[in-house]
């Protein structure tokens, strides 16, 4: 993995975490999840007149990740209804990297090497660490932590498809301008179908923070892809959950959550399993 793909995987972890923590700032789920995927359309629909048509054989990853990214959005909100954002956060994130190494060798014929195994290893302990070690002195919530990890299920099926289909693509700026004009339309089609003439009011409030948080969400998504087209998909993955540093800090600095001794250890974990991964020898 170059300097250039890891800059650009770090910066995505950035904007990925900074949205999602957008979306658990709003009360109403389905209202922040409304304006972050339709900001996220508008956004695709925009950029369609300036990137190039997919190549055909991109368009059936395109829709069955556009499946999946809907199912990701109504496990995710589910999530953030019935866990801290430190907590559900970290758990969904945590749980891809392996299951994704898992994917991409059976469906991209990407056999991790010692190193690289290794450090998904190490890194997937680190960030199930980052979770689960600052529950000290609470029972789990299993509910959240369910859904946190259905919610990781989805993230590493679509980073799978979405690293196969980006390099059938031909364009991968064209390719996540498609994708977030299908998907988006769904969650907004079903909030304006729940709240009709109530929606704007629910809207308004939030609409600026709402399409700050698309605008990062297509940042980030824009960004793994592109590195996808350049880099094996499982090292790329276990990178961009160090988002979940980023999350854990937002979560002790605007949520008020805890983010104590064990969980600084677990990130010190984190970032021994990324240096194995990243190792090259």
């Amino acid at each position: 993995m170059t300097p250039l793909v890891t800059a650009a995987v770090l910066l995505a972890a950035v904007t990925h975490a900074s949205w999602n923590a957008i979306a658990h700032r709003i009360t109403d789920k389905l209202t922040g999840f409304a304006l972050i995927s339709g900001g996220g359309m508008l956004i695709g629909l925009a950029l369609l007149p300036f990137t190039a048509f997919p190549a055909a054989g991109a368009w059936p990853y395109l829709l069955v990740s556009a499946a999946i990214h809907i199912a990701y959005y109504a496990l995710l909100m589910r999530s953030f209804r019935l866990g801290d954002f430190g907590q559900a956060y970290p758990i969904a994130r945590g749980s891809a990297p392996l299951l994704v190494t898992v994917l991409a060798a059976v469906f991209a014929h990407e056999v991790p090497d010692g190193w690289a195994t290794g450090g998904i290893l190490v890194s997937c302990a680190g960030l199930t660490g980052v979770a689960l070690w600052g529950l000290r002195g609470r029972r789990p919530d299993w509910a959240a932590i369910g859904a946190a990890l259905a919610t990781g299920v989805t993230i590493a099926a679509y980073t799978v498809v979405d690293g196969l289909g980006v390099r059938a693509s031909g364009s991968s700026l064209g390719y996540i301008a498609w994708l977030m004009a299908v998907q988006g339309t769904v969650l907004p089609a079903y909030f304006l179908y729940r709240h009709r003439a109530g929606a704007w009011a629910l809207l308004r409030p939030h609409a600026g923070l709402g399409l700050a948080g698309a605008a990062l969400s297509v940042t980030a998504y824009a960004l793994v892809l592109w590195a996808q087209t350049r880099a094996e998909l499982a090292p790329i993955a276990a990178l961009r959950e160090s988002s979940i540093l980023v999350g854990a800090a937002i979560g002790a600095l605007f949520f008020k959550e805890r983010f104590g001794a064990p969980r600084i250890a677990a990130a010190g974990l984190l970032v021994v399993g990324i240096g194995l991964m990243l190792h090259t020898g």
